[in-house]
């Protein structure tokens, strides 16, 4: 934790960290904003700053809060630049926040150290496949025409990601984009518009789990939603304006750097004691 004393009872961070946090909030929603994957600047911050006799469920819960205000933010920018399809969006987002609800509720049962390995190989074979395939996504050009075809695809997008952001989280944006490309054909920037919406409902879907148990430091999430709006909208509009190429670089360095995280903690998780 920042050194200082604590501010209040309702609010328990020292001056420097209440600072610390709102400005990782702030950096965290502009990456949010562009491609997805803020929660790899937010969540270890909010471990840095946040007491350690903060039980976990807090520091999630209050997570959450501020990552919906600043997907909330990115998304009114996109939604006023960028047409959407509700034939690929309403499955979607239905899938998301049901499979969001179930991840949340699971999350305090299943072992973290079982998930982090898998989810490295994944983000890993992720990268490679983006890597190596340079014109993907570059051009928005959506692979399927009949109705039913994208429901049920979209559909189990939204059910799988939104599983994995209720119970463990770090680069969900990056998986709703990465899918929506491959999967679907999507263009980056048409994808991470989509990927944003969906995000903002399996946010909505955890804060309601991690609310209902009182898991919510509610000051500090407000003082660091405020920051990840103002994230979220400057990253949203520099992301319209930069197209698809520049979202693409974005999700290159962000999946880089998960792959970093999720490869030390492996390590760690592993490592002889």
């Amino acid at each position: 934790m920042l050194d200082g004393p604590l501010l209040a009872d309702w609010l328990p961070v020292s001056v420097p960290a209440l600072a610390f946090l709102v400005i990782a909030a702030l950096t965290a929603g502009w990456v949010d904003a562009v491609v997805g994957g803020g929660g790899l600047i937010q969540l270890p911050a909010l471990v840095i700053g946040v007491p350690k006799d903060i039980a976990t469920p807090f520091i999630l819960g209050t997570n959450k809060v501020s990552s919906f205000a600043g997907t909330l933010s990115a998304s009114w920018v996109y939604l006023r630049r960028i047409r959407v399809q509700l034939v690929l969006l309403v499955p979607l987002v239905a899938g998301a926040f049901g499979g969001s609800a179930v991840g949340a509720a699971l999350s305090r049962y299943v072992p973290r150290e079982l998930l982090t390995p898998i989810v490295l190989v994944a983000v890993v074979i992720v990268a490679l496949y983006t890597l190596f395939k340079p014109e993907m996504g570059l051009v928005h050009e959506p692979r399927h025409d009949e109705r039913s075809a994208i429901v049920w695809r979209s559909a189990l997008i939204g059910l799988s990601v939104g599983f994995y952001d209720g119970i463990l989280g770090p680069g969900t944006g990056s998986f709703f984009v990465i899918l929506l490309v491959a999967v679907l054909g999507y263009g980056f920037l048409q994808a991470s518009v989509n990927a944003k919406i969906a995000n903002l409902t399996t946010n909505l879907a955890a804060i309601i789990v991690y609310g209902v148990h009182g898991e919510i430091l509610l000051v500090l999430a407000v003082a660091m939603a405020a920051g990840n709006m103002v994230g979220g909208f400057v990253g949203a509009r520099m992301a319209t304006r930069g197209g698809s190429r520049f979202v693409r670089i974005v999700f290159l360095v962000v999946l880089s750097i998960l792959i970093v995280k999720l490869a030390w903690d492996t390590l760690v998780q592993f490592a002889p004691a």
